[in-house]
């Protein structure tokens, strides 16, 4: 079950990515064009927000019920924080993208109410960069062609 598991998340995390980078791309280019808020735009924010709950929940499960990395991690924390890899995958990956699905589950909550298409677009535009550049952040670049 982890490989498949492993690369359900592996694979999913470049289509997070590229929607990711899509809808924020979109939001800053509605914002800046002062252009209408349309159902496009809703349904892409949707998709994202959609895609990336089923991206951190792949990633829930590895962590919690069946990575090696993790139960090793756990194991010995004192010896996991000086660990870069290890510290990486047990303690700063999990947490960067829980804080980002937050941050993008506001913007998009934020984005419903707001009442002008401009601020829809504006709020939108920060809480997906926001997220976004989360993720980058803690995006593990090393394993991107493995």
């Amino acid at each position: 079950m982890y490989p498949v598991l492993l690369q359900i998340h592996h694979y999913l995390s470049y289509l997070v990515v590229l929607l990711a980078v899509y809808v924020t791309i979109k939001a800053w280019i509605g914002y800046t064009g002062k252009k209408r808020f349309l159902p496009a735009d809703e349904k892409s924010g949707l998709a994202f927000s959609i895609l990336f709950d089923i991206q951190v929940l792949a990633g829930l499960i590895l962590y919690v019920f069946v990575s090696p990395i993790t139960k090793a991690g756990f194991a010995d924390m004192g010896a996991t924080m000086k660990n870069a890899d290890l510290r990486f995958y047990v303690i700063e990956h999990i947490m960067v993208m829980l804080i980002a699905l937050v941050l993008i589950h506001i913007g998009r909550s934020k984005t419903k109410k707001a009442h002008t298409d401009i601020s829809k677009h504006k709020t939108s535009a920060i809480f997906y960069t926001i997220g976004l550049i989360l993720i980058l952040s803690r995006f593990p670049w090393d394993k991107i062609f493995a």
